[in-house]
């Protein structure tokens, strides 16, 4: 395959898991926030991400449209399919925005603020779910196309557990990131919900790596075949053990650890989405070439993406550094 149009899989791969990673612990965040009941706890918990939520949502908007500048077959073929999840999780985040704005500046509907916040954290969160679970379960053998679409291919049992994992994925992301940045009974609460979360996300990736291989006669060949199960074995076992040092590091109270193993969970799961999918970019109707942009596209693009990635990637480490230590008490803009 065209070393270009891998390239440029890589980076819409890496803009995505960059945006589950950074957004996925502040909409974890958010939907922890029904379970606190003290209104400076919560304050405490929103103060812990109000430096950095917005431009987390920035490998969002570059994941969508490096997709439609590179890969624009697939992005038409897609949508059409996935069109109420993609909505759901746009209003969603727009409700998501509102509330974190408003919050700050309300004096009286402080918990009407609360409640919107945790509901476009949960939509968002779970319309994510839905999107990937649809994405791995394939759209059979021809593109989708606006004129025969099956509108309903997302609401499926699959797509409705990954979505489900997800939200307790994000929710261990949002714990284990409450450790590092808080103290005393709300780290508490945290290493909690972390512990919970934690076995809830290994039942269902344990439950996803089961059932992907029964997806499609592709996804069986992908995964039992003999010549295939030496070398992939590698994966669960990798995975098994960030499980296992995620939970030790919980046990033994560690701050940091905990979030670094949350992180490589998330990241073994994409290198499981990734071994399901390849070589396609419309499982299992279009491969990455058949999708991709002309060469000529690809390459003037290519030459944003080099200047601008940087620019990006320091810009996120430098709002982390600058806005690193514990939250102690309620901060605003």
């Amino acid at each position: 395959m065209d070393g270009l149009v891998l390239a440029w899989g890589g980076i819409i791969g890496f803009a995505i898991i960059m945006y589950v990673i950074l957004d996925g612990f502040d909409l974890g965040i958010g939907i922890l926030l029904p379970f606190v009941p003290d209104e400076h706890d919560k304050a405490i918990m929103i103060s812990t991400i109000i430096q950095v939520w917005d431009g987390n949502q920035t490998w969002l908007v570059l994941g969508a449209a490096c997709l439609y500048g590179a890969f624009p077959t697939a992005f038409s073929a897609i949508l059409p399919v996935i069109y109420f999840p993609i909505l759901a999780m746009l209003i969603a985040l727009i409700l998501r925005g509102v509330a974190f704005e408003f919050r700050l500046k309300s004096t009286q509907s402080i918990a009407m603020w609360d409640n919107v916040f945790f509901i476009g954290s949960l939509l968002a969160t779970f319309s994510q779910g839905l999107i990937l679970g649809t994405f791995v379960q394939g759209f059979g053998d021809v593109a989708p196309s606006y004129l025969e679409v099956p509108h309903y291919q997302w609401l499926t049992v699959f797509s409705t557990m990954t979505g489900l994992g997800t939200v307790f994925g994000y929710v261990l992301l949002g714990s284990c990131w409450l450790i590092i940045k808080t103290e005393g009974h709300i780290q508490a609460k945290a290493y909690r919900f972390a512990w919970i979360s934690l076995g809830l996300v290994l039942f269902f990736m344990v439950a996803f790596s089961i059932w992907t291989p029964f997806l499609s006669d592709f996804h069986f060949q992908r995964w039992l075949t003999i010549e295939h199960i030496p070398y992939l074995a590698v994966l669960p076992i990798t995975t098994g053990l960030c499980f296992a040092l995620c939970g030790y590091a919980l046990y033994t109270k560690r701050e940091v650890l905990p979030f670094v193993m949350a992180i490589a969970v998330f990241l073994c799961g994409a290198v499981g989405v990734t071994i399901s999918v390849y070589p396609y970019m419309v499982p299992h109707s279009l491969t990455l070439a058949q999708a991709a942009a002309p060469r000529s596209s690809l390459q003037f693009m290519l030459v944003g993406v080099i200047v601008m990635m940087p620019f990006l990637l320091l810009y996120t480490l430098h709002s982390y550094i600058v806005f690193r230590g514990k939250v102690t008490k309620p901060v605003h803009y």
